[in-house]
């Protein structure tokens, strides 16, 4: 069963294409990877699919869902999860309050519990919170919870920001280069913990990154963008071998294979 299914799919700014005629295909389990140059149309698919953007034409599907115009609140309840390039973090609240703060996509509460402290909203309150540390420790990051963002290195930063989209009970994780800023030994633990997900938690995940080591590692299947139109698909020993890959991305055959 497909995950995710986009149909051709086209988003036109200002009379560019930022993504052309795209079919992409995740399927349920798998970690697929998502690379291509910079402004190849990576991080606007991955904003097509959570809703911040409409596409121009084409459709896009969740479990055989159609979602083209599911507002994005919509398609955190259906299980669609994100972290971004830039991290998004709340600096005067603490990591546990940040990761509670996706929680509230599952609450019911309205206004007038919660102004009035009722049971049901303090019982919800109690529930956010527990899923947020349960969060915080999938990724090792439950002894930082009364922690301020700028008090942890960038790499912890990063953890909090997926430990949020887990709060939210996700069925499809997307991860927008989360390597980024990252050491070595910061990178191996994220292939390490985007493999536990996938495997233990039964994640799919679409991993947009540039580090080619990551990706080549992490992910099962790749599709690779240039000029928002799609230009390979296969496993990673087909996209290392595919010419108009090398070409547009990779810089050289050594390369690719190094």
């Amino acid at each position: 069963m497909n995950t995710i299914e986009l149909k051709g799919i086209t988003k036109i700014f200002g009379g560019l294409a930022a993504v052309s005629s795209l079919d992409l295909t995740v399927a349920k389990g798998e970690i697929h990877g998502l690379i291509g140059p910079n402004g190849s149309g990576k991080s606007t698919t991955l904003n097509l699919i959570s809703g911040q953007y409409i596409p121009t034409s084409g459709q896009i599907l969740l479990g055989g869902r159609d979602i083209t115009r599911v507002p994005p609140a919509e398609r955190t309840v259906l299980g669609i999860a994100r972290t971004f390039q830039n991290i998004r973090l709340f600096r005067r609240l603490s990591v546990l309050d940040n990761v509670m703060v996706s929680r509230y996509c599952r609450t019911r509460s309205g206004l007038v519990p919660v102004f009035l402290r009722l049971p049901s909203e303090r019982r919800e309150e109690a529930q956010a919170r527990e899923a947020a540390l349960a969060a915080l420790r999938v990724v090792d990051m439950d002894g930082r919870a009364d922690a301020l963002p700028g008090d942890l290195p960038y790499g912890q930063q990063r953890l909090v920001e997926i430990a949020r989209a887990l709060a939210t009970d996700p069925q499809v994780l997307m991860l927008d280069e989360p390597a980024a800023g990252m050491n070595p030994t910061e990178k191996r633990d994220l292939q390490l913990l985007i493999a536990r997900l996938n495997r233990e938690h039964q994640l799919t995940i679409l991993l947009v990154e540039h580090d080619m080591d990551l990706v080549m590692a992490a992910c099962g299947r790749l599709t690779v963008l240039n000029f928002g139109a799609k230009i390979g698909e296969g496993s990673a020993y087909e996209v290392r071998a595919n010419p108009d890959v090398i070409e547009a991305y990779l810089g050289s055959e050594e390369a690719v294979g190094a």
